[in-house]
Protein backbone atom coordinates (compact mmCIF):
# COMPACT_ATOMS: atom_id res chain seq x y z
CA UNK A 1 0.00 0.00 0.00
CA UNK A 2 2.87 2.33 0.80
CA UNK A 3 4.39 1.65 -2.61
CA UNK A 4 1.05 2.35 -4.28
CA UNK A 5 0.67 5.59 -2.37
CA UNK A 6 4.21 6.64 -3.26
CA UNK A 7 3.54 5.85 -6.91
CA UNK A 8 0.46 8.02 -6.91
CA UNK A 9 2.41 10.89 -5.33
CA UNK A 10 5.18 10.56 -7.90
CA UNK A 11 2.69 10.52 -10.73
CA UNK A 12 1.03 13.60 -9.26
CA UNK A 13 4.37 15.39 -9.00
CA UNK A 14 5.22 14.42 -12.57
CA UNK A 15 1.91 15.76 -13.85
CA UNK A 16 2.35 18.97 -11.86
CA UNK A 17 5.88 19.38 -13.20
CA UNK A 18 4.66 18.85 -16.76
CA UNK A 19 1.83 21.36 -16.31
CA UNK A 20 4.27 23.86 -14.82
CA UNK A 21 6.70 23.25 -17.68
CA UNK A 22 3.94 23.73 -20.26
CA UNK A 23 2.79 26.89 -18.50
CA UNK A 24 6.27 28.41 -18.57
CA UNK A 25 7.12 27.10 -22.04
CA UNK A 26 3.81 28.41 -23.41
CA UNK A 27 4.93 31.94 -22.51
CA UNK A 28 8.01 31.80 -24.73
CA UNK A 29 7.19 29.27 -27.46
CA UNK A 30 6.50 30.48 -31.00
CA UNK A 31 2.94 31.65 -31.55
CA UNK A 32 0.46 30.51 -34.23
CA UNK A 33 0.61 33.61 -36.47
CA UNK A 34 1.70 32.62 -39.97
CA UNK A 35 2.20 36.26 -41.06
CA UNK A 36 2.66 39.67 -39.48
CA UNK A 37 -0.59 40.89 -37.90
CA UNK A 38 -1.65 44.49 -37.24
CA UNK A 39 -3.97 44.99 -34.28
CA UNK A 40 -5.58 48.09 -32.82
CA UNK A 41 -5.92 48.24 -29.04
CA UNK A 42 -8.59 50.86 -28.25
CA UNK A 43 -8.08 53.37 -25.45
CA UNK A 44 -9.23 51.92 -22.13
CA UNK A 45 -8.87 48.27 -23.19
CA UNK A 46 -8.01 45.73 -20.47
CA UNK A 47 -5.59 42.84 -20.86
CA UNK A 48 -8.63 40.56 -20.97
CA UNK A 49 -10.15 42.55 -23.85
CA UNK A 50 -6.84 42.44 -25.70
CA UNK A 51 -6.41 38.69 -25.13
CA UNK A 52 -9.74 38.10 -26.88
CA UNK A 53 -8.68 40.40 -29.74
CA UNK A 54 -5.36 38.55 -30.11
CA UNK A 55 -7.19 35.22 -30.30
CA UNK A 56 -9.60 36.57 -32.93
CA UNK A 57 -6.68 37.82 -35.02
CA UNK A 58 -4.84 34.49 -34.74
CA UNK A 59 -1.89 35.86 -32.78
CA UNK A 60 -2.37 33.53 -29.77
CA UNK A 61 -3.76 30.01 -29.40
CA UNK A 62 -5.90 30.74 -26.34
CA UNK A 63 -7.18 33.99 -24.92
CA UNK A 64 -7.50 32.51 -21.42
CA UNK A 65 -3.98 31.06 -21.48
CA UNK A 66 -2.50 34.36 -22.69
CA UNK A 67 -4.40 36.28 -20.02
CA UNK A 68 -3.30 33.94 -17.21
CA UNK A 69 0.34 33.95 -18.28
CA UNK A 70 0.29 37.75 -18.73
CA UNK A 71 -0.94 38.15 -15.16
CA UNK A 72 1.79 35.85 -13.83
CA UNK A 73 4.77 36.85 -15.97
CA UNK A 74 3.68 40.43 -16.65
CA UNK A 75 3.99 41.24 -12.95
CA UNK A 76 1.00 43.53 -12.98
CA UNK A 77 2.33 45.76 -15.77
CA UNK A 78 -0.26 47.38 -18.02
CA UNK A 79 -0.48 47.52 -21.80
CA UNK A 80 -0.86 50.61 -23.97
CA UNK A 81 -3.46 51.64 -26.51
CA UNK A 82 -2.54 52.08 -30.15
CA UNK A 83 -1.89 50.15 -33.33
CA UNK A 84 0.75 47.44 -33.11
CA UNK A 85 2.44 45.06 -35.51
CA UNK A 86 2.67 41.51 -34.17
CA UNK A 87 5.45 39.67 -36.05
CA UNK A 88 4.94 36.24 -37.56
CA UNK A 89 5.39 33.50 -34.92
CA UNK A 90 5.59 35.98 -32.02
CA UNK A 91 5.39 34.29 -28.60
CA UNK A 92 3.04 35.35 -25.80
CA UNK A 93 6.04 37.01 -24.16
CA UNK A 94 6.96 38.89 -27.35
CA UNK A 95 3.39 40.08 -27.81
CA UNK A 96 3.05 41.31 -24.24
CA UNK A 97 6.36 43.17 -24.50
CA UNK A 98 5.19 44.87 -27.72
CA UNK A 99 1.88 45.89 -26.16
CA UNK A 100 3.55 47.06 -22.97
CA UNK A 101 6.35 48.97 -24.65
CA UNK A 102 4.03 51.06 -26.77
CA UNK A 103 5.93 50.53 -30.02
CA UNK A 104 3.02 51.51 -32.21
CA UNK A 105 2.86 50.78 -35.92
CA UNK A 106 4.10 53.72 -37.98
CA UNK A 107 2.00 54.79 -40.95
CA UNK A 108 3.31 57.50 -43.25
CA UNK A 109 1.89 59.76 -45.91
CA UNK A 110 4.54 61.43 -48.07
CA UNK A 111 4.23 64.78 -49.82
CA UNK A 112 7.05 65.18 -52.39
CA UNK A 113 8.78 68.51 -52.94
CA UNK A 114 6.92 70.62 -55.46
CA UNK A 115 3.58 68.78 -55.21
CA UNK A 116 0.73 71.23 -55.87
CA UNK A 117 -2.07 71.45 -53.34
CA UNK A 118 -4.64 69.87 -55.63
CA UNK A 119 -2.53 66.69 -55.64
CA UNK A 120 -1.93 66.93 -51.87
CA UNK A 121 -5.71 66.92 -51.50
CA UNK A 122 -6.08 63.92 -53.81
CA UNK A 123 -3.36 61.99 -51.96
CA UNK A 124 -4.96 62.55 -48.56
CA UNK A 125 -8.47 61.78 -49.81
CA UNK A 126 -7.24 58.56 -51.49
CA UNK A 127 -5.76 57.25 -48.24
CA UNK A 128 -8.43 54.88 -46.93
CA UNK A 129 -6.87 54.73 -43.46
CA UNK A 130 -7.72 58.39 -42.85
CA UNK A 131 -11.18 59.78 -42.18
CA UNK A 132 -13.22 62.91 -42.89
CA UNK A 133 -13.32 65.53 -45.61
CA UNK A 134 -10.89 68.38 -46.26
CA UNK A 135 -10.82 71.25 -48.76
CA UNK A 136 -7.93 71.74 -51.16
CA UNK A 137 -5.31 73.44 -48.95
CA UNK A 138 -3.97 76.88 -49.77
CA UNK A 139 -1.16 76.60 -52.30
CA UNK A 140 2.27 76.77 -50.67
CA UNK A 141 0.92 76.13 -47.15
CA UNK A 142 2.10 72.50 -46.89
CA UNK A 143 5.69 71.52 -46.10
CA UNK A 144 6.73 68.53 -48.26
CA UNK A 145 7.83 65.69 -45.97
CA UNK A 146 6.72 62.29 -44.65
CA UNK A 147 4.11 62.49 -41.89
CA UNK A 148 3.16 59.75 -39.42
CA UNK A 149 -0.50 59.16 -38.67
CA UNK A 150 -2.71 56.73 -36.80
CA UNK A 151 -5.26 54.54 -38.51
CA UNK A 152 -8.64 56.27 -38.39
CA UNK A 153 -7.13 59.71 -37.78
CA UNK A 154 -8.86 62.62 -39.49
CA UNK A 155 -7.45 64.08 -42.68
CA UNK A 156 -7.97 67.52 -41.18
CA UNK A 157 -5.60 66.67 -38.30
CA UNK A 158 -2.90 65.40 -40.66
CA UNK A 159 -3.24 68.44 -42.92
CA UNK A 160 -3.00 70.72 -39.90
CA UNK A 161 0.35 69.10 -38.98
CA UNK A 162 1.60 69.58 -42.54
CA UNK A 163 0.66 73.25 -42.52
CA UNK A 164 2.00 73.75 -39.01
CA UNK A 165 5.32 72.27 -40.12
CA UNK A 166 5.49 74.77 -43.00
CA UNK A 167 4.72 77.73 -40.74
CA UNK A 168 7.37 76.67 -38.23
CA UNK A 169 10.06 75.90 -40.84
CA UNK A 170 9.39 79.07 -42.82
CA UNK A 171 9.57 81.26 -39.71
CA UNK A 172 12.96 79.80 -38.79
CA UNK A 173 14.38 80.10 -42.32
CA UNK A 174 13.04 83.64 -42.72
CA UNK A 175 14.70 84.73 -39.47
CA UNK A 176 18.04 83.43 -40.79
CA UNK A 177 17.72 84.84 -44.34
CA UNK A 178 20.70 86.35 -46.15
CA UNK A 179 20.72 90.08 -46.95
CA UNK A 180 20.88 89.44 -50.71
CA UNK A 181 17.49 87.75 -50.96
CA UNK A 182 14.94 89.61 -53.09
CA UNK A 183 12.04 88.28 -51.02
CA UNK A 184 10.46 91.08 -49.02
CA UNK A 185 8.11 88.82 -47.05
CA UNK A 186 7.89 85.13 -46.15
CA UNK A 187 5.04 84.77 -48.66
CA UNK A 188 7.21 86.18 -51.46
CA UNK A 189 9.89 83.65 -50.47
CA UNK A 190 7.39 80.79 -50.85
CA UNK A 191 6.11 82.13 -54.19
CA UNK A 192 9.60 82.38 -55.69
CA UNK A 193 10.67 79.08 -54.11
CA UNK A 194 7.74 77.31 -55.77
CA UNK A 195 8.99 78.53 -59.15
CA UNK A 196 12.57 77.49 -58.39
CA UNK A 197 11.25 74.09 -57.29
CA UNK A 198 9.47 73.57 -60.60
CA UNK A 199 12.31 74.86 -62.76
CA UNK A 200 15.07 72.47 -61.66
CA UNK A 201 15.24 69.00 -60.18
CA UNK A 202 18.95 69.41 -59.42
CA UNK A 203 19.35 70.53 -55.78
CA UNK A 204 22.79 72.05 -56.36
CA UNK A 205 21.33 74.37 -59.03
CA UNK A 206 18.59 75.87 -56.92
CA UNK A 207 20.62 78.72 -55.36
CA UNK A 208 21.82 79.73 -58.84
CA UNK A 209 18.31 79.57 -60.32
CA UNK A 210 17.13 81.68 -57.39
CA UNK A 211 19.99 84.08 -58.09
CA UNK A 212 18.96 84.39 -61.74
CA UNK A 213 15.37 85.17 -60.83
CA UNK A 214 16.55 87.62 -58.20
CA UNK A 215 18.63 89.43 -60.84
CA UNK A 216 15.62 89.54 -63.19
CA UNK A 217 13.36 90.96 -60.50
CA UNK A 218 15.92 93.64 -59.64
CA UNK A 219 16.23 94.55 -63.34
CA UNK A 220 12.41 94.57 -63.71
CA UNK A 221 12.65 91.84 -66.32
CA UNK A 222 9.96 89.22 -66.81
CA UNK A 223 10.77 85.97 -65.01
CA UNK A 224 9.51 83.97 -68.02
CA UNK A 225 9.13 80.72 -66.08
CA UNK A 226 7.26 78.05 -68.03
CA UNK A 227 5.60 76.49 -64.96
CA UNK A 228 3.78 79.78 -64.32
CA UNK A 229 2.08 79.40 -67.71
CA UNK A 230 0.86 75.92 -66.84
CA UNK A 231 -0.42 76.59 -63.30
CA UNK A 232 -3.53 78.62 -64.23
CA UNK A 233 -4.49 75.89 -66.71
CA UNK A 234 -4.07 72.77 -64.55
CA UNK A 235 -3.54 74.10 -61.00
CA UNK A 236 -0.18 72.35 -61.01
CA UNK A 237 -1.07 69.02 -62.59
CA UNK A 238 1.05 67.93 -65.60
CA UNK A 239 -0.09 69.63 -68.82
CA UNK A 240 0.51 66.51 -70.90
CA UNK A 241 1.30 68.44 -74.06
CA UNK A 242 3.35 71.34 -75.36
CA UNK A 243 2.49 74.87 -74.27
CA UNK A 244 0.51 76.77 -76.93
CA UNK A 245 1.48 80.22 -78.19
CA UNK A 246 -1.87 81.56 -76.98
CA UNK A 247 -1.09 80.28 -73.48
CA UNK A 248 2.34 81.96 -73.51
CA UNK A 249 0.62 85.27 -74.31
CA UNK A 250 -2.26 84.77 -71.86
CA UNK A 251 -2.62 87.59 -69.35
CA UNK A 252 -3.49 86.41 -65.85
CA UNK A 253 -2.19 86.60 -62.29
CA UNK A 254 0.40 83.84 -62.77
CA UNK A 255 1.88 83.91 -66.28
CA UNK A 256 5.33 85.48 -65.93
CA UNK A 257 5.67 85.71 -69.73
CA UNK A 258 2.99 88.40 -69.70
CA UNK A 259 3.89 90.29 -66.52
CA UNK A 260 6.82 91.57 -64.50
CA UNK A 261 7.28 90.66 -60.87
CA UNK A 262 6.06 87.62 -58.98
CA UNK A 263 2.79 85.77 -59.55
CA UNK A 264 0.00 86.46 -57.08
CA UNK A 265 0.67 83.21 -55.24
CA UNK A 266 2.76 80.02 -55.14
CA UNK A 267 2.40 77.47 -57.95
CA UNK A 268 3.28 74.46 -55.75
CA UNK A 269 4.36 73.51 -52.24
CA UNK A 270 8.13 74.09 -52.23
CA UNK A 271 10.51 72.05 -50.09
CA UNK A 272 13.04 73.35 -47.59
CA UNK A 273 15.92 73.39 -50.09
CA UNK A 274 14.09 75.62 -52.56
CA UNK A 275 13.03 78.03 -49.82
CA UNK A 276 16.61 78.13 -48.53
CA UNK A 277 17.83 78.77 -52.10
CA UNK A 278 15.60 81.84 -52.34
CA UNK A 279 16.63 83.09 -48.90
CA UNK A 280 20.32 82.37 -49.58
CA UNK A 281 20.70 82.84 -53.35
CA UNK A 282 24.00 82.37 -55.13
CA UNK A 283 25.97 85.50 -55.98
CA UNK A 284 25.75 85.45 -59.78
CA UNK A 285 25.46 87.86 -62.71
CA UNK A 286 23.50 85.33 -64.76
CA UNK A 287 20.17 86.44 -66.19
CA UNK A 288 19.35 83.38 -68.29
CA UNK A 289 19.43 79.60 -68.21
CA UNK A 290 18.43 76.76 -70.51
CA UNK A 291 18.50 72.97 -70.30
CA UNK A 292 21.87 71.34 -71.02
CA UNK A 293 20.47 68.00 -72.20
CA UNK A 294 21.88 66.15 -69.18
CA UNK A 295 19.21 66.97 -66.64
CA UNK A 296 20.68 70.29 -65.57
CA UNK A 297 20.98 73.81 -66.99
CA UNK A 298 23.53 76.15 -68.58
CA UNK A 299 23.58 79.69 -67.20
CA UNK A 300 24.45 82.85 -69.13
CA UNK A 301 25.13 86.47 -68.21
CA UNK A 302 24.21 87.93 -71.60
CA UNK A 303 21.45 87.38 -74.13
CA UNK A 304 23.99 86.47 -76.84
CA UNK A 305 25.47 83.72 -74.66
CA UNK A 306 21.98 82.53 -73.86
CA UNK A 307 20.95 82.40 -77.51
CA UNK A 308 24.04 80.31 -78.28
CA UNK A 309 23.08 77.93 -75.46
CA UNK A 310 19.51 77.74 -76.75
CA UNK A 311 20.77 76.78 -80.23
CA UNK A 312 22.85 73.99 -78.71
CA UNK A 313 19.80 72.78 -76.77
CA UNK A 314 17.70 72.67 -79.97
CA UNK A 315 20.46 70.73 -81.72
CA UNK A 316 20.38 68.17 -78.91
CA UNK A 317 16.59 67.88 -79.20
CA UNK A 318 16.77 67.46 -82.98
CA UNK A 319 19.35 64.71 -82.56
CA UNK A 320 16.96 62.99 -80.15
CA UNK A 321 14.10 63.28 -82.61
CA UNK A 322 12.11 65.57 -80.31
CA UNK A 323 11.71 68.31 -82.95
Amino acid sequence: MRRLGLGIVLIGLAVAAFVAFRFVYGWTEAGPATKDIAIVVPEGSTIADTAILLKQKGAVRSADAFLTRAKVFGRGKSIKAGEFLIPKGASNSDIFRILQGGRTLTRLVTIPEGMPSILVHERLMANEELTGEIPVPEEGSVLPDSYAFDKGESRAAVLKRMQGAMSKALAKMWAERAPNTVAKTPREAVILASIVEKETAVPAERPTVAGVYGNRLKARMMLQADPTIIYPITRGKPLGRRIRKSEIAAVNDYNTYAMTGLPKGPIANPGRLSILAVLHPAETKALYFVADGKGGHIFADTLQEHNDNVRKWFEIRRARGEL
